[in-house]
Parts: structure tokens; C-alpha cells; sequence
């Protein structure tokens, strides 16, 4: 469950603060990577399932790391956490600048791109999770960056609107799709969804530089109907996507590049398209 008491009611201590100093100073590398985990684990142990509150990157949150792989990375070792994508995506940021987080989590790239910008900057940022419990995490991580301007949607984004099933990992809570992609999701909520051209139209918005999505295997059901109804216009400068091309049922790889698109990155999480 969710904590709402004040931030700093869990701010780590002891040994467990001792082993995230360690993790996060740990350098790249093979090495660097196999004594985090190795200390994490230590760590994990004594958490004795209390969330915990941390600064990260000069960001404030809340982080429940027992079945999210997404805040045991933040909490540990966010200097690892998808770094080339975000230098990617920060290079970019001006005036106006407009980024839409599909697959937001509890926050990450929204809250990271915003303190990039910094509240002398304009910028758009849409942070769209499904989830209610991982939601009101979002929720609650924005709340605590008040010179953040991000604006959080609790709704799916999908090939079609209306309410649709979301299948959940027990395990990896930060797991969840619109298609049953591994054995262990056995939990299913319903969910509203929109299309990704009706989540711009109702945002007003005509222009977008970048798009994260993040949809655990779902991401052709989300991009084919937007290419074919979106106008150019509404193309994205940049695209990152989930690298989980065995999940899908069209190449999107192939369609990106058919749009215009080149790929400039591929990590084992994600792969990033420019369009010129």
C-alpha cells in the first residue's frame, strides 16, 4: 500500500543508507554492475517492506523497490538507469520543448526531463501511466518537485479508446501490458485507454519533440493507428521504444524507418529513432 505521510518519514538510515551511497557511486562497467547487485540484495534484506525517501539527481522521491524493477533501479543505481537516452532526450530540451511519457512508472524521465529544464524553461511534459496504485506514486513523486511542471494522465494508450483489460506482473508491478506477455501475469484490472493521436488532441497539442513508449510488448498496437491517422506534423522529432521486438505482432522497426526514421541507439531496454 501506498504512504502518504509527509516526505523524509523514510529516509534511509544505517547500513542501508551506507549500501545506496556505495551503489550509486559505482562506475560503469561489468564489475561496477555485479557489486551493485550484490549489495542491493544485502540491502533488500533490512528493508522490511517500508518505502524509502530519496534525493536523485536533485529529484525528491518516494520509492517502493520490492515489485518494481523500476524503483530498485532508481533507488540503487540510477546512474545506469537508461543515461544515454536521457542525455539523449536533455540535449534537446528549448523553449516549448514537449515530451509525452507513455509507460511513466512512478515518474523518472518526466521528473528528470523537468529538472533539466528548470522552471526558467516552457516545456510540456505528460507523464500517462495505467496503474491506480502506481499512479498515486506519480502523483505523489511530482508533489515533491513543486518547480517541475509535469502533468500526470491516468489512463492507457492504446490502438483504440475507450476501457480496455491490463494485464499485471505480482512481481514487476512496473509490468504491465495490454497483451499477456509472460506466465506470471495473472492479475488483470480494466483501464481507460485513448489512441495516441486522441491523447495529443485532447492535450492540444500540435507538435511534439519526443515520445517514451514504454507499454511492455504493446507498442505496435499503439503506433500503428497513430501513423495512420496522426498528420506528419505530429510526429515526434525523437521516438524511444521498449527493445522487445519479439513481442510484437508487426515490425515496427520497419515502420519507423518507412516514417522517416533513423535508429541512433539500442540499448538492452530500449531503442531510440530520429526523425529529421
Amino acid at each position: 500500500m501506498n504512504d502518504s505521510r509527509p516526505f523524509g518519514a523514510f529516509a534511509p538510515t544505517g547500513l542501508t543508507r551506507w549500501v545506496i551511497d556505495r551503489t550509486r557511486g559505482l562506475p560503469e562497467g561489468w564489475v561496477g554492475r555485479r557489486l551493485a547487485l550484490m549489495l542491493r540484495h544485502l540491502a533488500m534484506k533490512m528493508l522490511n517492506g517500508l518505502p524509502l525517501d530519496l534525493e536523485t539527481f536533485g529529484i525528491r522521491m518516494r520509492l517502493y523497490p520490492y515489485k518494481n524493477v523500476c524503483e530498485r533501479r532508481i533507488l540503487f543505481t540510477p546512474q545506469y538507469f537508461d543515461a544515454d537516452e536521457l542525455k539523449i532526450l536533455a540535449a534537446r530540451i528549448r523553449p516549448g520543448f514537449t515530451f509525452i511519457d507513455v509507460g511513466s512508472n512512478v515518474g523518472w524521465y518526466a521528473l528528470f526531463l523537468a529538472r533539466e529544464a528548470g522552471p526558467a524553461v516552457a516545456t510540456r511534459i505528460l507523464a500517462v501511466e495505467p496503474q491506480p496504485e502506481i499512479f498515486d506514486r506519480l502523483i505523489y513523486n511530482i508533489g515533491q518537485n513543486p518547480s517541475c511542471t509535469v502533468k500526470a494522465v491516468d489512463c492507457a494508450v492504446a490502438d483504440k479508446t475507450g476501457e480496455l483489460t491490463l494485464f499485471l506482473d505480482p512481481l514487476n508491478r512496473g509490468e504491465a501490458s495490454l497483451k499477456i506477455v509472460n506466465s506470471s501475469q495473472t492479475d488483470a484490472i480494466r483501464v481507460p485507454a485513448v489512441t495516441l493521436v486522441e491523447l495529443l488532441k485532447r492535450e492540444g497539442l500540435t507538435r511534439v519533440d519526443a515520445i517514451k513508449l514504454d507499454v511492455e510488448g504493446a507498442e505496435d498496437l499503439v503506433l500503428d493507428p497513430f501513423f495512420r491517422d496522426a498528420p506528419a506534423s505530429l510526429y515526434p522529432s525523437v521516438f524511444i521504444i521498449a527493445n522487445v521486438p519479439e513481442r510484437w505482432q508487426t515490425d515496427v522497426i520497419g515502420l519507423l524507418k518507412d516514417k522517416g526514421y533513423r535508429q541512433i541507439l539500442a540499448t538492452k531496454m530500449n531503442l531510440v529513432f530520429e526523425r529529421s
